[in-house]
Order: C-alpha cells, then structure tokens, then sequence
C-alpha cells in the first residue's frame, strides 16, 4: 500500500508549482537544447546532444516521481486536529531541560521541514520525541549531538 503524504495547503501549492515549472518551463527549455544540439550534425560525437538527452530522461523522471507524489498527497483540516497531543502540525513549545532554552516548533512533513523558520520533521529525531506527547511532559530525545531533554510547555496550532 502507498503511504500517502500529509501536507498543509502551503506544501501542496509548491508541489504543483514545481511540477508546472518543470513541466512547462524547462521541458520546453530542455527540447530547446536537444533540438539545437541535433541542427549541429553528426549525433554519435555531439557531447551536447547527449548531454541534453540525459538532462531530459532525468527531468521526465522527476515529473512523474512528482505526480506520483501528488496523487498520494492529502491536506491536513487544521479545524479537526486536537491541541492536547502532540501531532502532524501541532505547534510546540519546548523548554530544554539543559540549557534552560525555549523553542517553538511546528511539527511537519519532512519535504516542508525548515529550521529556519522552525518547521521540523514530524518523522526527524525531534518529531518522533513529541509525537503524542502532551502539555508538561518530559521526553528524552537523542539527536546527533547526544541525548537532550524537552518539556512540553504549550501545544497549538
């Protein structure tokens, strides 16, 4: 069975953004290219042209991984999610037990994780440790950087 992919609003408009760009602004880019390299001659030593070419079987791969993608994708009703566990857009204030460091994350699907912006991975190291997790619990996480504590101060949307 295909496991579906959850994403916001925001994360299936940028799906379809960059499926249309690849679609319709460097497919025609790419055969642009093909077509020039093939006006120079002789096929069998014209390094563009076969250049060109695996640009282009590489770009028709990535389409139809992105509409495969799409299909399996479903948007999540932010109005039925519920605030008392940690769960797939939940935003969390943590506190770090060490470091005495407040930290708002924003629980996501890993192809919309940010860090910047605070918006992890539901399935990174970090996600995994608050997922189902509730207000004023203490969850052990390890990351690359060794084991830290997290307690859960506030979970919103």
């Amino acid at each position: 069975m295909a496991e579906i992919n959850y994403v916001t609003k925001e994360g299936l408009e940028k799906l379809h953004k960059e499926l249309h760009d690849l679609k319709y602004v460097q497919r025609p880019f790419i055969s642009k290219q093909i077509a020039e390299a093939r006006d120079k001659g002789d096929l069998s030593e014209n390094a563009e042209y076969h250049a060109a070419k695996e640009d282009q079987g590489l770009m028709e791969t990535k389409i139809a991984m992105l509409e495969d993608l799409i299909t399996k994708t479903r948007i999540i009703d932010e109005s039925k999610l519920d605030t008392s566990k940690v769960m797939m857009l939940s935003k969390v204030k943590v506190i770090n037990k060490q470091t005495k460091k407040e930290i708002v994350y924003t629980l996501v699907n890993e192809k919309e994780a940010d860090l910047k912006s605070g918006k992890i991975s539901f399935k990174s190291p970090i996600g995994i440790g608050l997922m189902g997790r509730k207000v004023g619990e203490v969850c052990d996480v390890q990351v690359p950087a060794g084991l830290i504590q997290l307690e859960i101060i506030d979970i919103s949307l």
